[in-house]
């Protein structure tokens, strides 16, 4: 079982970039696709991003496509997620999570565990 923290939230202006970290303790890391989802109050959880076990494979959201761009070093058990050009609706608590099950990646929330505790997003217009 692998276990995720999320860093590297914040407050900033519409236009700037944060970059999240994923850090993740256990042997296991690196078997793991690793998928990064977020969430507002009153809305379901959000697929963002995801990326495969090896770092070779990556899938966006449309909504974020040619903005974010997530990466992982297994080497140093972190997976990234840069966020330039941000949005007013990029605001909310975004999530890490692990899925194991499968090879190829997958934007249901639900096939993904091991949930960090989130970090929230603040972007103001």
């Amino acid at each position: 079982q692998v276990q995720l923290v999320e860093t590297g939230g914040g407050l900033v202006q519409a236009g700037a970039a944060l970059r999240l970290s994923c850090a993740a303790s256990g042997r296991t890391f690196s078997l793991y696709n690793i998928g990064w989802f977020r969430q507002t109050p009153g809305k379901e959880r959000e697929f963002v991003a995801a990326i495969d076990w090896s770092g070779r494979e990556t899938l966006y959201a449309d909504s974020v496509k040619g903005r974010f761009t997530i990466s992982r070093d297994n080497a140093k058990d972190v997976v990234s997620l840069q966020m330039n050009s941000l949005k007013p609706e990029d605001t909310a608590v975004y999530y890490c999570a692990g899925d194991i099950s499968e090879t190829y990646l997958r934007i249901g929330s639900t096939f993904y565990g091991s949930w960090g505790q989130g970090t929230q997003v603040t972007v103001s217009s």
